[in-house]
């Protein structure tokens, strides 16, 4: 699998949680993500999944001996001991070194909730330095800031998650509009709204917000 052009270089990092459906990592090839990274035990997952990593990075402390030696000659291996970052983190800092401006995280979240948390938060902490989407089951997180419009499907759901007072969000376009509104979390949410038209306008002050939406619905409609 070759990378794409510089200015536009997409990845996929595969942790060592649930995985997706392997039609999802299909779509994902074929929208230009063309660099598989699996974070350490996610390359079990691979081989489950019958896929090859370009790249293995991480600590080696949850990848199993048989799925290290089956890649040996088949993928670079890249071990890093350092316990200051998550194998993800790993993962996120050699794409962002290597001038990789997208990635979609899959298989971080499943049995542990502190592992699901700590990706939820890598989303925001890596922000500034690189695009990540995340997908999980049948959802696609994507973090938003600043004024933005998304092409959407008429009656689709769209959900949307701040994290502070601070962070203020004006809609255009969705079926309950926020007018300069925080959503702290634990206090206030916009859990499954309604795209009425084409596109829904944001426009975000002062931080990040989650949308969540349905994964098939932008795969069906070429959104993504």
């Amino acid at each position: 699998m070759g990378n794409n052009s510089f200015e536009n270089k997409k990845c996929i990092i595969l942790a060592n949680g649930k995985p997706p459906r392997k039609s999802v990592i299909r779509h994902l090839f074929k929208s230009g993500y063309t660099t598989l990274i699996c974070a350490d035990g996610g390359a079990n997952k691979a081989r489950m999944l019958n896929l090859k990593p370009d790249i293995i990075i991480g600590d080696f402390d949850s990848i199993t001996s048989d799925t290290m030696e089956y890649y040996l000659d088949k993928s670079e291996i890249i071990r890093i001991t350092s316990q200051d970052d998550t194998d993800v983190e790993k993962a996120l800092k050699w794409a962002i070194k290597n001038k990789y401006t997208e990635a979609v995280l899959i298989g971080a979240t499943g049995d542990r909730l502190d592992h699901t948390l700590c990706n939820l938060g890598i989303v925001i902490k890596f922000f500034e330095k690189i695009k990540i989407n995340l997908i999980a089951e049948l959802s696609i997180l994507i973090p938003y800031t600043g004024s933005i419009e998304i092409k959407t499907i008429s009656g689709e759901t769209v959900s949307l998650y701040g994290f502070n007072k601070k962070t203020k969000i004006k809609t255009k376009g969705l079926k309950y509009p926020l007018d300069n509104e925080a959503l702290p979390f634990g206090t206030r949410e916009s859990t499954s709204n309604v795209a009425e038209g084409e596109s829904v306008k944001l426009k975000i002050k002062g931080g990040i917000i989650f949308v969540i939406r349905q994964f098939d619905v932008l795969k069906n409609n070429d959104l993504i």
